[in-house]
């Protein structure tokens, strides 16, 4: 035997062969994520929220579409009812991201924040810390229920957040999983938070009696389901009122007593058909659900029709409400035609029912985006909207969008902050669904004519487009990007040296290691 030591193996290359390298993986990886919080525990939560609130198979990579962090709509209705706390616990970045867009929204109350460390993440102390949070603050003075929300990093962890105590000193206790590898947009958030609620309060009418809400209508209800102009309800209470039947609670709700009064209706109205979840616990009280909105002249008619179907009221009745307000909803389309080509997308869930009222207020409108998914509870306004040519995409992707935009080349083109942007990059007249078309009533005769004047004004605006782009042609764009004294000259004999000289080093940095 010989002392000498093994020849050492060859050395591996320096540089990193990209092609070997998969693509998912680390933290900013969803499929890493939802793996990792499979195994921690989260399964049937995740797999709930699967078929809750399913992908687009036809989306390739784009397997939920671009938009704010999904817990920021969970949050968002933790915040606007009243007497009622709520706990995030999640990486600080996330948490300030939250709380800075919540609070520039317009909440007026603190968010509550768990903090931790790779130590109290693995050793099970951040649980410990949630549960003292929530202890400390249950306060039956101060509030009636404590929300505390799991985002990513504590969900994948497997945060037990479900094991807290369901009340502590009176105050109930929520806790909820919003991943952003797990709820596809913020919109559906809002209904995780809504059915867990829901789920909650049923439970405690079904044990016996519950407090009474403040107010409560002498007739039956129609418990209307998903955020919408506050001028819509009272529209849809004298659509019902010759129903006899009377608007009842909008959910998500605005305090915990108007949850037992949602529940305690004669139907329900999915007027934002992707609340699953909240769905699912009507359905479980026995509460029927009717489709669509009254929106227009059509979808009044049919909805009213089905508001009587569900409730049992005599036809001659119903066609007696219609005989009221479709000749007021005609009338008002009529007076504020709207002519022009117009594409619509958002995030909001209401976007198929924005589409139908500019169809039947004269407008043509080729495609319509929404990042909500397609529930059985939209059917009446996707088959309405199919029939007159319009092309539906669920799950709509900012591609795909934007790629709509490039197609039609409408007059006007509605959508989110992104697609805007690009519209008016092409000189095309556009506007900002959430903030400028959804705050906005639809329903019945004030809604008839409400999208009119914002949209007939930004259809004016073509020749101001026109104008600023022939002035500002090539500003901004490639080498004339910045700010400059003088205008730039475009020297090749540069770009041709410079190009060659990055190559050279490119050819060096390739033999490095090698």
């Amino acid at each position: 035997m010989s002392d000498s030591p093994a020849f050492p193996a060859p050395r591996s290359p320096d540089r990193i062969d990209l092609a070997a390298v998969p693509v998912e993986g680390g933290c900013a990886s969803k499929d890493t994520m939802r793996a990792a919080a499979e195994q921690a525990g989260k399964g049937e939560v995740l797999a709930r929220y699967a078929a809750d609130y399913p992908p687009d198979p036809s989306q390739g990579p784009h397997d939920q579409p671009q938009s704010m962090c999904p817990a920021f709509g969970s949050l968002r209705v933790g915040l606007r009812m009243r007497r009622t706390a709520t706990i995030l616990s999640g990486s600080a970045c996330c948490v300030y991201g939250l709380t800075f867009t919540s609070h520039f929204y317009g909440a007026r109350r603190s968010v509550g924040y768990v903090p931790f460390s790779s130590e109290t993440l693995v050793t099970g102390k951040l649980y410990e810390d949630i549960r003292d949070a929530v202890h400390q603050m249950a306060d039956p003075a101060l509030y009636d229920t404590i929300v505390v929300t799991n985002l990513c990093v504590p969900t994948a962890s497997g945060v037990p957040i479900q094991g807290l105590p369901k009340a502590i000193n009176g105050v109930r206790v929520i806790g909820i999983d919003v991943p952003g590898f797990g709820v596809p947009t913020h919109a559906e958030a809002k209904d995780v938070l809504a059915g867990a609620m829901l789920a909650y309060a049923r439970k405690e009418a079904s044990q016996g009696p519950v407090a009474a809400p403040s107010q409560r209508p002498d007739r039956p209800t129609i418990t209307l389901l998903g955020e919408m102009f506050p001028a819509d309800p009272v529209g849809i209470g004298q659509m019902l009122e010759p129903l006899g039947l009377a608007a009842g609670p909008v959910v998500p709700t605005r305090e915990w007593r108007e949850l037992y009064s949602a529940l305690d209706c004669a139907a329900v109205a999915a007027i934002h058909p992707f609340y699953t979840a909240s769905i699912r616990e009507f359905e479980a009280a026995g509460r029927p659900v009717i489709g669509s909105a009254p929106v227009g002249v059509d979808g009044t008619a049919a909805w009213l029709d089905a508001v009587g179907a569900a409730c049992g009221i005599a036809q001659d009745r119903v066609d007696a409400a219609k005989d009221r307000f479709l000749p007021a909803i005609r009338a008002a389309l009529a007076a504020s035609p709207i002519s022009g080509r117009i594409t619509v997308s958002g995030y909001e869930g209401s976007e198929l029912l924005v589409a139908r009222l500019l169809i039947e207020s004269g407008a043509d409108v080729p495609y319509v985006g929404t990042a909500c998914p397609r529930t059985r509870w939209s059917e009446p306004d996707r088959e309405w909207l199919e029939a007159r040519g319009v092309r539906i995409q669920y799950r709509a992707s900012l591609e795909q969008d934007i790629a709509a935009v490039e197609e039609y080349r409408p007059n006007l083109a509605i959508g989110t902050t992104p697609v805007v942007q690009h519209a008016k990059s092409e000189a095309i007249p556009a506007l900002y669904f959430t903030n400028l078309i959804s705050a906005r009533p639809l329903m019945g005769p004030a809604g008839a004519g409400s999208l009119a004047v914002v949209i007939n004004a930004a259809l004016a605006n073509q020749d101001r487009f026109n104008r600023m782009q022939s002035f500002f042609d090539g500003v901004g764009q490639e080498e004339n990007a910045g700010i400059w004294r003088d205008t730039p000259v475009d020297r090749p004999e540069f770009k041709k040296k410079y190009a060659a000289r990055m190559a050279g080093l490119s050819k060096s940095e390739e033999a490095v290691g090698t």
